[in-house]
C-alpha cells in the first residue's frame, strides 16, 4: 500500500513530498519550546518535535496539517509524510461525496499508524529480546546502553490535525489536543469565531465516557490529567499505550486498546461565499496563551492577532510569525512579572501556527482596508481581564467598530463601547485589565482617511508646511543649555 513509501523514508533523505506544490494561500509560524531561568532568560530544552504539511493537490485539493510531538520529532515526522502519501496519490477527487472523504481520511490514519509501527518492529523485537537476558556483570553494561538506543528509536508519539479542503468544502480530522479554528467575517463586518471538535483529553466527556466503557476508571484518569505523560487520549504511535497499556496502571483494567489513533472527522463543510481564515494550532501554542491569560477567551484573542497582522503584512508566513511571536512574548511577560499567573509560565512548548486565508485580502498598498468600508484600523490595549501582567500588551486590532467575536452560538465582545472621543466620529474602543485601563480611539473609514487627529482640533500645517509637534520641547532645551552651554558651545564650534 502508499505507507511503504514511507517506510523507506525513515532515514533523513529527501522525499517525494520535496517536490509536491506547496500551498500559497498559508502561512506557518513556528518557536521552539522554553524554559525560563530566575533570570527571566529563557533555554530550549530539547529539539524542535512540532511538524506541519501544507500541500496543494490535484482536482482542487488543499491538504494542510500541524503535527504537535513528543519524546522526539520521529513520528510527527513520519506522520507528516505518509499522511501525505495517503491523501495525494490520487485517493481524493472531485467526485468523492462526503462520506467517501471521511473513510478516506480515517483509512488514513489507519495506515499511518501501523506503517510507523513497521518501521520499529525490530527494534522492538530487539528490545523485548534484550531485556529477556541476565547477562554476567561486565556484559550488561553494554545490554542496558543498548537498550536505552533502542527506547530512545521506538519512543515518542504525536497528536495531529489536519484540514482537508476538496470541492471548496472543508474537512478536520483531529486526532488528540491540536485545535483548529475557523474564522468568517461577513459583510457587515461581525467575526463568527468556530472551534471545529473538542480536544481529545482527559477531560473530555465524550472520551471519558468511551474509556469507561473500556473497563477504565474514568473519574481516576480526569483526575490524573494525563495518561503515560500525554494529556491526550487520542495519539499517533506511542507503542507504550499501544502495547503495553496493561502494565501502564491507570489503563491496565482496559479490554481493548484505551489510546487509539482514529481520527475525529468533521465536514464537510461548505466554503462557498466565506471569507475569512483558517487556523490549526499545535498544542504548545494554545497552551501558552492560555497559560498566561486564562482559558476564557483565547480564541478570540489569536483571533484578534491573526486579524491584526493580515492588516499589516504582506506575506502570510509574516502574519504567522508575528502571531507566534506575540504570544511567545505574552507568555514571557506575564513570568518575569511575578503576578498570579506567572507560576504557570515557567515554560512552554513547541509552538506552531498555520493560516489558511479564504477570500481574506492581505495588507496591500493597492487594497487599502477602507476599500469597501468592512475592515478599519482599531488601535486597543490587548490583555484579557484575567490578565496579571504588570503592562497592557498593545495590539492594532483589524475590525470595524461595534463588531463582535462569536464562538458558536455564544456572543462575546471583546471591545466595550465608549463615549465618542471630541471631535471625532469614531467611537472609542475600550479594554480593561485588572490593573490598568487605556482609552484609544479608533479610525472611521467614511471619508477613506486611515488615521485621524487625535484631541478635539486637528493640527493645521504652519507656512513652511509643517504641522506643530505634539510635545513641546522648549523647556527641556533651555534647562538643557544652562547645565551645558560651554559643552553645548564648544561642541557646536567642534
Amino acid at each position: 500500500h502508499f505507507g511503504l513509501i514511507c517506510v523507506n523514508n525513515k532515514n533523513q533523505h529527501q522525499s517525494w513530498t520535496d517536490d509536491l506544490p506547496l500551498c500559497q494561500m498559508c502561512g506557518v509560524g513556528t518557536a521552539p519550546n522554553c524554559v525560563y531561568g530566575p533570570d527571566g532568560k529563557g533555554t530550549q530544552s530539547h529539539p524542535n518535535e512540532d511538524g506541519h504539511l501544507r500541500f496543494r493537490g490535484d482536482d482542487g485539493c488543499f491538504l494542510y496539517g500541524v503535527f504537535n510531538g513528543y519524546d522526539g520529532s520521529r513520528v510527527a515526522n513520519f506522520a507528516s509524510q505518509c499522511l501525505t502519501a495517503e491523501l495525494l496519490l490520487g485517493q481524493l477527487n472531485s467526485g468523492h461525496t462526503d462520506n467517501d472523504v471521511r473513510r478516506i481520511l480515517t483509512q488514513a490514519f489507519d495506515v499511518v499508524e501501523k506503517s510507523y509501527f513497521e518501521t520499529i518492529d525490530d527494534a522492538l523485537a530487539e528490545k523485548a529480546n534484550l531485556s529477556n537476558y541476565l547477562l554476567p556483570h561486565n556484559e550488561s553494561q553494554k545490554v542496558m546502553e543498548r537498550l536505552k538506543e533502542l527506547e530512545q528509536e521506538v519512543s515518542g508519539g504525536a497528536t495531529v490535525a489536519v484540514a482537508l479542503i476538496l470541492n471548496n468544502k472543508l474537512y478536520i480530522a483531529n486526532v488528540g489536543t491540536n485545535r483548529v479554528l475557523l474564522c468568517k467575517s461577513s459583510s457587515d463586518g461581525q467575526n463568527q469565531v468556530l472551534q471545529i471538535g473538542r480536544p481529545h483529553s482527559t477531560d473530555n466527556e465524550d472520551e471519558l465516557q468511551r474509556l469507561a466503557a473500556l473497563g477504565l476508571d474514568s473519574a481516576r484518569i480526569r483526575q490524573a490529567g494525563q495518561i503515560a505523560g500525554q494529556s491526550s487520549s487520542r495519539r499517533l504511535g506511542d507503542y507504550r499505550v499501544k502495547f503495553n497499556y496493561n502494565e501502564i496502571d491507570v489503563l491496565s483494567a482496559a479490554k481493548s486498546k484505551p489510546v487509539v489513533a482514529e481520527p475525529e472527522i468533521h465536514g464537510g463543510q461548505s466554503l462557498e461565499g466565506v471569507t475569512g481564515f483558517l487556523l490549526l494550532m499545535s498544542e504548545g501554542l494554545i497552551n501558552a496563551l492560555e497559560s498566561a491569560h486564562g482559558p476564557e477567551q483565547a480564541n478570540q484573542e489569536i483571533v484578534a492577532m491573526v486579524a491584526a497582522e493580515l492588516a499589516q503584512q504582506t506575506s502570510l508566513e509574516a502574519v504567522a510569525q508575528s502571531v507566534v511571536d506575540r504570544v511567545k512574548r505574552l507568555h514571557h511577560d506575564v513570568f518575569v512579572s511575578g503576578r498570579q499567573r506567572a507560576t504557570y509560565c515557567s515554560r512552554h512548548e513547541d509552538m506552531t501556527l498555520l493560516i489558511r486565508t479564504l477570500n481574506y485580502p492581505l495588507a496591500d498598498a493597492a487594497l487599502t482596508p477602507t476599500q469597501g468600508g468592512r475592515i478599519c484600523p482599531v488601535s486597543v490595549p490587548y490583555s484579557n481581564s484575567q490578565s496579571t501582567s504588570k503592562t497592557s500588551v498593545t495590539l492594532s486590532l483589524v475590525m470595524p467598530s461595534q463588531s463582535t467575536l462569536t464562538n458558536g452560538t455564544n456572543t462575546a465582545s471583546t471591545l466595550e463601547e465608549g463615549t465618542p472621543t471630541p471631535g471625532s466620529q469614531s467611537p472609542t474602543a475600550t479594554l480593561q485589565s485588572t490593573n490598568t485601563q487605556t482609552q484609544s480611539s479608533s479610525s472611521s473609514s467614511g471619508d477613506g482617511s486611515l488615521f485621524r487627529q487625535r484631541g478635539s482640533q486637528a493640527a493645521q500645517p504652519d507656512e513652511t508646511g509643517r504641522v506643530p509637534p505634539y510635545v513641546d520641547f522648549s523647556q527641556f532645551y533651555r534647562l538643557w543649555g544652562s547645565d551645558h552651554g560651554d559643552a553645548g558651545t564648544e561642541a557646536g564650534n567642534k
